[in-house]
């Protein structure tokens, strides 16, 4: 039966079988030393002379092959203890050695930190790469994580729920990645851009506390700290109002520090608030870096930023495509703060209309963003009217949305949180690509699996695409 490396300390003076890759090779003559890993732990290993066939099969042996090892679990002598490391007071003798696979040798060092390594072949090498300590943590921790998220938001009743990934293409955000359909030629699939519909579509539904760790994909101009597909934290709740939503969101991530980052310092709860007009003048954006230290990187400095506009006017020269006079800052599915719903529904003092906007920021970096939702449909119709578009594409559009709020929707709000982004500061990462298992590049690219790629004519034809080739 085997055991796990991290487990080794529980059977001192008896034979174990350890299964893992050789992570260093030391041949001094007379002893060979082996350092094996497993995704639990690294452990020390000798071959001594009297262990003949070990001794043959070990020098065979080169760094990352796949080894079953049998040996006796030994206290080091105390001059070899190595204090503060797991397994540093106990070492393998090995008596025996199974080669499951060799390996060629690798294409670089994966027992180094890695940054002295060109990107571009480490995404190559992905597979690789991800053996490094550094980056076996990070996607420990992400699991942590979501396994964190995941628990206190159950003991407060929400639920889990998946929503699709082949959905509907509708002009409120970036652009979409579209998927055509085979049976239905010249007709499109959209994937999310996030769930935000659907989970209002949920509110509707009576779920009234729902949650998912959200795959959502955005084709957007390269940037490099963006990814094409990147995951959130989406949440939504009903019958609350802003203060339910932030208080529940700021709960949980001062608990999810202090239970897995007790090194780390929050530098003020409850957590500051600053209003976008105020984080404009001060810091010149609305993501405001409020740390006292900013050379310490165990600090975490959290800030709301409140009282958002709503509206701001289109500027047609960035967007000669855009529709209207006005365009949202936020989501055309906010709702207006109560005082200036007024001027929402009778479409004037447009420039002065503040949402119930609320972002979470980090160090500088959002982290997270929601608001209250609209949840009548008139609401909704006029703030589609006012960022340009007529009521027949709304109703095309969007009239599932409408026709839902119609049928009784409770007023409802949420967040979604960039959980990569959030793990990329927790874990004091310089990208999102470090905490992410395969991500693209920051042009888009995946490298290991080579696409974007062509496909064939065959599979064109049958879903009646033809390319312009100019």
């Amino acid at each position: 039966m085997r055991t796990y490396i991290k487990d080794l300390k529980d059977f001192i003076g008896s034979t174990v079988s350890i299964s893992g890759w050789v992570d260093v090779r030391r041949d001094q003559g007379k002893l060979v030393f082996m350092d094996m890993r497993d995704m639990t732990g690294l452990v020390q290993g000798v071959v001594l002379p009297n262990h003949t066939e070990a001794m043959d099969q070990i020098r065979e042996v080169r760094t990352e092959w796949v080894l079953t090892v049998t040996g006796i679990v030994n206290k080091r002598p105390e001059r070899n203890i190595k204090e503060g490391v797991l397994n540093g007071d106990i070492e393998l003798e090995i008596t025996g050695i199974e080669i499951l696979n060799k390996a060629n040798t690798p294409n670089f060092d994966v027992t180094s930190d890695g940054r002295e390594i060109g990107e571009d072949i480490r995404l190559t090498y992905r597979y690789l790469d991800l053996r490094r300590p550094r980056m076996q943590k990070n996607i420990r921790n992400r699991h942590k994580l979501a396994k964190f998220v995941r628990d206190f938001l159950d003991k407060e009743n929400f639920i889990e729920i998946e929503t699709p990934i082949l959905t509907k293409s509708t002009p409120e955000g970036a652009r979409d990645y579209i998927v055509p359909s085979r049976l239905y030629k010249g007709t499109f699939y959209a994937l999310p851009q996030s769930p935000q519909q659907y989970k209002q579509l949920l509110m509707a539904s009576g779920m009234e506390k729902y949650f998912q760790i959200a795959r959502c994909m955005r084709d957007e101009d390269t940037r490099g700290d963006r990814q094409p597909e990147f995951t959130q934290l989406d949440m939504e709740l009903s019958f609350v109002n802003k203060e339910d939503v932030m208080a529940i969101n700021e709960k949980l991530l001062i608990e999810l520090v202090s239970n897995l980052y007790p090194h780390k310092k929050i530098q003020e709860i409850p957590f500051p608030r600053i209003s976008y007009k105020d984080a404009i003048e001060k810091y010149g954006n609305d993501r405001p870096d409020v740390r006292n230290d900013k050379n310490d990187p165990d600090s975490l400095a959290f800030c709301w930023v409140i009282d958002f506009p709503f509206f701001e006017r289109t500027d047609k020269s960035d967007n000669p495509n855009t529709e209207g006079e006005w365009t949202f800052t936020h989501n055309p599915f906010s709702e207006p703060i109560p005082e200036h719903k007024s001027w929402v529904l009778e479409k004037k003092n447009l420039a002065d209309v503040l949402t119930t906007q609320y972002d979470i920021t980090l160090n500088g970096y959002e982290i997270g963003g929601g608001s209250i939702r609209a949840h009548e449909a008139e609401t909704l119709r006029k703030v589609l009217n006012i960022i340009g578009h007529k009521d027949d594409d709304i109703d095309k559009n969007f009239g599932h949305m409408l026709n839902a709020f119609k049928t009784g929707t409770p007023p409802h709000g949420g967040i979604a949180w960039g959980f990569d982004r959030l793990l990329m500061l927790l874990e004091n990462e310089p990208n999102i690509r470090e905490v992410i298992a395969f991500p693209k590049t920051g042009e888009g690219k995946d490298l290991m699996m080579e696409s974007p790629s062509l496909v064939s004519d065959k599979q064109l034809k049958e879903l009646g695409i033809s390319i312009d080739k100019k």
